[in-house]
């Protein structure tokens, strides 16, 4: 019951709760010694040429062993690491959240609801394509408000209908309740948009140095979503303008009325006219009118999200913007660990699992 209160109040009053003393100094001095021990690139290519029970006792003596050794008991192989993985994820954040006051600690917490909106997105998904709940857990990032009990009892049930229900007195049933069962893609869509509507709204009119850089950090995010979402669009041949509602709002340099202009665009002219982006230079070595696979653009736009952040970090480094660059490095670590294991599992080479690395 105090879950579903607190959920039922919602977001706003999370915002309107007192910022109080930010220990900045304090925040960023534990992330910098949390984020050195984050794997170097070199690890990868070690771990591409183990085993699978080489790379759980790998992992099982880093920063992930009291999570394997927690989780050993129930799981093993692959769904070990999977879970132990996710587990480590949410408690790291959990961590940032304690260590931190004040507006970083508001900031951090508005972020991490991308979790709540995750989970509620994987368990609709999952139930709606017939997962296991052991399949649709191995996903789970309870990293946000919701609960890892609560999300484990969402993912018990029968029905998107029921999980739906289960959500009623949430901040999220005014879009959940539309779910009809054949627009579970618009759902999740706008499940994304009202993230970002409540990350601005909680950062508000940015004036301080920290707000202004969360700002730029979060519609840099917006922009590289967008800009993915785009060249799936192109290889599908969806070109209608009805195409404009997958669109985010509140990108930092790739704004609507231009995405708008991309829209009509043959995939071959799209490519040709974002020599012109921004973002170009950085995509420019992996994309042309005739690529036919869009692996390697993908990992390539991670690795700007990844880049972007960790030149703020280096600008601004006693700012919300370093903890942010580490959420990020965490993530993506958490990723790649995903993905040797799970290319492992399912034969992939080592090099068709080496193109789905970020690093």
């Amino acid at each position: 019951m105090r879950l579903l209160q607190r959920l039922k109040r919602g977001v706003d009053s999370e915002k309107s709760r007192p910022k109080g003393h930010s220990n900045y100094a304090y925040t960023t001095a534990r992330v910098h010694a949390m984020k050195s021990k984050l794997l170097p690139k070199e690890t990868y290519p070690r771990l591409l040429n183990m085993q699978i029970d080489e790379i759980t006792r790998f992992v099982g003596e880093l920063e992930y062993k009291e999570d394997v050794d927690e989780l050993a008991r129930s799981y093993a192989g692959v769904d070990l690491i999977e879970h132990a993985l996710n587990r480590n994820l949410a408690v790291t954040f959990t961590k940032l959240l304690n260590i931190s006051e004040g507006e970083v600690n508001f900031l951090i917490f508005q972020y991490l609801q991308k979790y709540d909106i995750w989970n509620i997105k994987t368990i609709l998904r999952g139930k709606h394509c017939n997962a296991s709940t052991e399949d649709i857990l191995e996903a789970i990032v309870a990293a946000g408000r919701l609960t890892y009990t609560f999300l484990s009892e969402l993912s018990a049930k029968p029905t998107p209908e029921d999980v739906i229900s289960s959500l009623a007195q949430s901040e999220y049933y005014s879009i959940l309740k539309d779910y009809d069962g054949k627009n579970l893609s618009e759902i999740e869509n706008r499940l994304d948009m009202k993230y970002y509507e409540d990350l601005f709204r909680a950062i508000g009119e940015p004036k301080s140095k920290d707000r202004k850089l969360f700002s730029e950090f979060v519609r840099t995010e917006i922009d590289i979503k967008n800009l993915t979402t785009l060249f799936r669009l192109k290889k599908y041949r969806l070109t209608s303008p009805d195409m404009m509602t997958l669109m985010i709002d509140g990108g930092l340099k790739l704004k609507l009325k231009d995405i708008e202009k991309m829209m009509p665009l043959s995939f071959e002219e799209f490519v040709t006219g974002l020599a012109n982006s921004p973002y170009w230079d950085d995509i420019s070595d992996c994309c042309s009118p005739k690529m036919d696979s869009f692996v390697d653009l993908e990992a390539k736009l991670k690795k700007l999200r990844l880049k972007t952040s960790v030149s703020f970090s280096h600008l601004y480094p006693l700012s919300i913007v370093m903890i942010m660059d580490y959420i990020l490095g965490k993530q993506n670590e958490v990723n790649n660990l995903r993905m040797i294991i799970r290319g492992k599992a399912v034969g992939l080479s080592d090099e068709e699992i080496k193109n789905q690395l970020v690093i």
